[in-house]
């Protein structure tokens, strides 16, 4: 969804074979705070998905000024949520020299205003939380599982506000913990390809970043006791290269 003109929109490489995108971290006393997070979480995503298609994704942070001498909270936190340093960091006005060309998309706060005829712009709505990003997760958070937050995050629609609150929170890190107790647990049983119906909405879901979308094809399917474990299995794995849950992390552990 192109946000300068409320439709959907193509994202073309201007160079073949590889994605350039700009994240615009949006200013805020100098840091960029929890909407800067989801901003980074957000570009993740997609880079993560031209990866599915096999391009190179380059990613560059972009600030509306110099770019701080050292990573901002923001940054800090979204390496806690397995998101790869950014490959650049400079000031917006440097966005071309740095990604090497224009952006073939650009990632932004609520708030950004970015001009010029570089690729579709996507903003991520504002995100509430008590507590800056940091080094320290935010209460209801176990210390252990920050990719809770990342998940938390994801379960809304990239536009609109989220909410951090300790509820949200507690119940992302129940499912993780769910999902990646069953995960161990299919992946003992014999493999098989995935329900064609579940790759096509996941497929489609991810071309559009509707990872709500994604996250209710997953929960459908963990419902569904008719499909086979492996069919399970393999589809939970291939939705996590993009989701970035490390869903497969308890497999070879006991499970009870």
């Amino acid at each position: 969804m192109d946000a300068r003109t409320g439709c959907f929109a193509e994202v073309r490489q201007a160079r073949p074979g590889l994605l350039r995108v700009g994240a615009y971290l949006p200013a805020g006393d100098g840091e960029p705070g929890w909407t800067g997070v989801r901003v980074l979480v957000i570009a993740d995503l997609l880079a993560r998905v031209a990866e599915l298609s096999g391009l190179q994704a380059v990613t560059a942070a972009l600030f509306a000024g110099e770019p701080p001498a050292s990573q901002t909270g923001a940054e800090r936190t979204a390496a806690a949520l397995g998101i790869h340093p950014a490959a650049a960091r400079a000031s917006a006005d440097q966005a071309r020299s740095v990604l090497g060309g224009p952006a073939d998309a650009r990632i932004t706060g609520p708030e950004g205003g970015i001009a010029g005829a570089d690729g579709p712009v996507a903003r991520v709505g504002v995100v509430h939380a008590d507590a800056g990003p940091g080094s320290t997760p935010p209460a209801g958070t176990p210390a252990s599982d920050p990719l809770a937050i990342r998940l938390a995050m994801l379960s809304r629609p990239h536009d609109q506000p989220v909410d951090l609150s300790d509820a949200a929170l507690a119940e992302a890190g129940r499912t993780l913990a769910r999902w990646r107790g069953l995960v161990s647990a299919w992946a003992e049983s014999p493999s098989g390809p995935m329900p064609a119906g579940a790759r096509a909405a996941l497929d489609a879901a991810f071309s559009d970043l509707d990872i709500p979308r994604a996250l209710r094809v997953l929960a459908d399917l963990e419902r569904d006791t008719d499909a086979p474990d492996g069919t399970r299995f393999e589809t939970f794995a291939f939705a996590d290269r993009v989701l970035g849950l490390d869903l497969a992390s308890e497999i070879g552990q006991s499970h009870g």
